[in-house]
């Protein structure tokens, strides 16, 4: 399996505004906007559903929903192009929301605008945006890839939620995730997406 690694977007960057179909049943609503989101932090997550390296840590992920569910927004977004990959297409989306127990919506970014100002490279990539939605996180969930014995705990992207929730500094110690790649529509490819 080919590893990409995070592009590291420029903390303090804004959240980029989007509107995008929600394909999680257990959430609710049909489309989430980012304007409708509201609290201390904000997390992104950009994930599918083949990927091994979520399918590794699937679990945690549903485990952070449920841990900050009341405190923190969370979204998970799927860019990758159903063309080439149908495993991601919507409607698997949600089978695969329904079976990894997320709580959060997990939304369908066809046009792969939303994950290209992001600057998203791989799944997964995480994204934590403060109270006034400017970028104070981005990079890996914690240290457990799929080939190593590092257990699964979600450390690294939760000292950053539980920062921006308390709104003290961000983590400095910030490691980019390494992931499979995004897989771009023919002529979406944004320019920073030379590698996979």
């Amino acid at each position: 399996m080919t590893a990409t690694s995070s592009t590291m977007l420029s903390l303090g960057s804004a959240l980029p505004g989007f509107d995008l179909p929600n394909t999680n049943p257990a959430f609710g609503g049909d489309r989430v906007r980012s304007a409708d989101l509201t609290g201390d932090a904000l997390v992104i997550m950009v994930i599918c559903n083949h990927c091994p390296f979520v399918v590794h840590i699937r679990e945690q992920l549903a485990s952070i929903g449920r841990d900050y569910s009341g405190r923190a927004s969370i979204v998970a977004i799927c860019a990758n192009d159903t063309t080439t990959h149908p495993a991601d297409a919507p409607v698997k989306m949600g089978e695969e929301a329904a079976s990894a127990g997320y709580t959060f919506p997990y939304v369908h970014d066809a046009s792969q605008a939303v994950v290209a100002s992001l600057g998203a490279a791989c799944t997964p990539d995480f994204y934590v945006f403060d109270r006034a939605r400017t970028l104070v996180y981005r990079g890996q969930l914690d240290d457990a890839r799929p080939s190593t014995d590092a257990p699964v705990t979600g450390a690294d992207l939760r000292r950053a939620i539980d920062a921006a929730l308390a709104g003290a500094a961000p983590p400095p110690d910030q490691h980019p995730s390494i992931g499979c790649n995004i897989k771009w529509t023919p002529g979406r490819e944004p320019a920073y997406a030379t590698r996979g």
